[in-house]
């Protein structure tokens, strides 16, 4: 039983093809389950998905063969530093679902699989847990606000009127300029009186703000938004 959370490969022989593929097939069967367990009540892509799934296994071809090679793992680490994610930037989430597939791929690329089967299925069983859970939830009804103004408008009180008629609770979250400064953007933390009412809602915001741009979110969405 020891056996499996030994190191595939004998230090005292060259790398043989048979353990290469083995560690490869552990890699995106780790993947597999990674994906798996984070489409797990949670928003993705096809892309993404397709990223946890491989990532193990490529991170695992790369550490065999650096393995042992000091200039090989030199370059390697220069060429991952060169590595940037050009998309719209990630979640705490996507960042550490990343972060685990990696972990995951370093293991197995050391050829310890049995510790790679075993950190996937302890990290990826507490991120179901965490998913299955409502802990770090937004609270229920609470959306996200956001109001662009004109420079020359005092935003300190002249939504108050409206907060207070359509909203149960409100609270200014940030101020931040905009358009060379020309705009400010407000974000509000928003509880709706009554849902139905958001149109009226936003409508009685744009006479106030010079009908320019206002969104409202949820929390969610609005992690999403830098």
């Amino acid at each position: 039983m020891n056996t499996i959370f030994e190191s595939v490969f004998n230090e005292t022989t060259t790398l043989g093809w048979q353990q290469f593929i083995i560690c490869l097939v552990g890699g995106l069967l780790i993947g597999a389950f990674f994906s798996a367990a984070y489409s797990f009540r949670s928003r993705f892509t096809k892309g993404f998905m397709m990223t946890l799934f491989l990532l193990p296994a490529m991170v695992a071809a790369v550490i065999i063969m650096v393995n042992g090679n000091v200039g090989a793992g030199v370059a390697v680490a220069g060429a991952f530093s060169l590595v940037r994610f050009r998309s719209v930037p990630g979640t705490a989430k996507e960042i550490s679902a990343i972060f685990m597939a990696m972990v995951a791929g370093l293991i197995c690329g050391m050829g310890y699989l049995g510790y790679a089967a075993l950190f996937a299925i302890t990290v990826g069983v507490c991120m179901l847990i965490f998913q299955a859970s409502h802990l770090g939830e937004s609270k229920k009804g609470e959306k996200l606000l956001r109001i662009t103004i004109p420079e020359d408008l005092n935003y300190t009180d002249i939504f108050e009127e409206d907060m207070n008629k359509f909203t149960t609770r409100h609270e200014l979250l940030g101020v931040k300029t905009c358009n060379m400064g020309s705009l400010f953007k407000i974000s509000y933390s928003i509880c709706m009186k009554d849902v139905t009412k958001e149109k009226e809602f936003i409508d009685s915001l744009r006479c106030k703000n010079g009908n320019l741009e206002i969104a409202i979110m949820t929390g969610q969405e609005g992690n999403y938004e830098l």
